[in-house]
């Protein structure tokens, strides 16, 4: 039976839905930002003349779209809203959180664990090779690839591969499934299939999507002639392929944190590391990081590594 798991890291909650050894879904938390579920006092700054919609700016500072508001609610009031969507970074611009009055008590937002109803646990298998899904932007499959792109308008499938356009299509399919559901992407997608220029082609392709995507709530088109198939679905916050696209060495710097989390043995804790991830290492954290594992913290970066290659070992002082 599937269930979901959370592992409050430094920086970041995690969590996967597992079944057995497979990771069908996952979410990823960072905090620090409006949340979708949070409601909480805020001054509405502008309003558009003669519509239900305007701009709020929170305790924190940070602004976001507000949608409903009443005839009589005037820029400067202070309102009750209700966060439905966080804010979601893209390559130039940040689309603001998006929020509407509520009558709701005033309350954080749900933890991940509250929001999924999860078991917290201290660690689980597979995350690192989730992310590096997410890192490469780029998943594999039997007879081709599935190349993705977090873009301003909205999250790109691309499938590429040497098999006939018919057979590449049907195959990258269950990569397609499991990709939306694993790194949690949402809103607007589009998948570019190879151009299939037979309608009996296309009809195989839309009933193989329907039946992989079942348990995925969602509305889509037909694949047309060029191959493209458009999906909506709820979107609450960034997805994981959209936080690392936004903050690359962020993502990195959580990663490197949590598997220096799991390093074994005694000695002071050495991080190795990119310096623009050595540079997301603050006090804070790496403070939280010797709360927790007890040691002595050292940073040592190297411009040969990776973003997301940095690695973790126990030095003798």
């Amino acid at each position: 039976m599937a269930e979901w798991l959370v592992e409050q890291g430094i920086g970041e909650e995690r969590a996967i839905l597992r079944e057995g050894d497979e990771i069908l879904a996952a979410r990823l938390y960072w905090p620090g930002a409006l949340t979708a579920g949070q409601v909480e006092e805020a001054k509405l700054v502008f309003r558009t003349a003669g519509s239900r919609r305007g701009t709020a700016r929170f305790a924190s500072g940070e602004e976001a779209l507000v949608s409903g508001l009443s005839r009589d609610a005037g820029e400067g009031a202070t309102l009750r809203l209700k966060v439905t969507r966080a804010a979601i970074a893209e390559a130039g611009r940040t689309k603001l959180a998006q929020a509407r009055p509520s009558d709701e008590a005033p309350r954080s937002a749900p933890s991940l664990a509250e929001a999924l109803g999860a078991r917290i646990v201290p660690r689980f298998e597979g995350w690192d090779e989730l992310i590096a899904d997410a890192f490469a932007r780029k998943i594999e499959f039997d007879g081709g690839a599935l190349w993705l792109s977090a873009t301003p308008a909205m999250t790109l499938l691309d499938i590429d591969g040497p098999l006939a356009p018919p057979q590449l299509a049907l195959a990258a399919i269950p990569a397609i499934a499991a990709a939306v559901k694993r790194l949690d992407i949402g809103g607007s997608v589009g998948i570019d299939f190879p151009t299939l220029s037979d309608k009996a082609h296309r009809r195989a392709v839309d009933r193989a999507l329907a039946e992989a995507l079942d348990d995925w709530p969602h509305e889509r088109t037909a694949i047309n002639g060029f191959g493209f198939v458009q999906l909506v679905a709820r979107l609450e916050g960034p997805s994981i392929l959209q936080r690392i696209a936004a903050d690359r060495a962020g993502a990195a710097a959580r990663l490197l944190l949590r598997r220096a989390e799991a390093v074994a043995g005694p000695g002071a804790l050495l991080l190795s590391c990119h310096p623009a991830v050595g540079a997301k290492l603050g006090e804070e954290w790496r403070a939280e990081l010797a709360r927790r594992t007890g040691r002595t913290i050292s940073v040592e970066t190297n411009p040969a590594l990776p973003l997301e290659g940095g690695h973790a070992q126990t030095i003798s002082r």
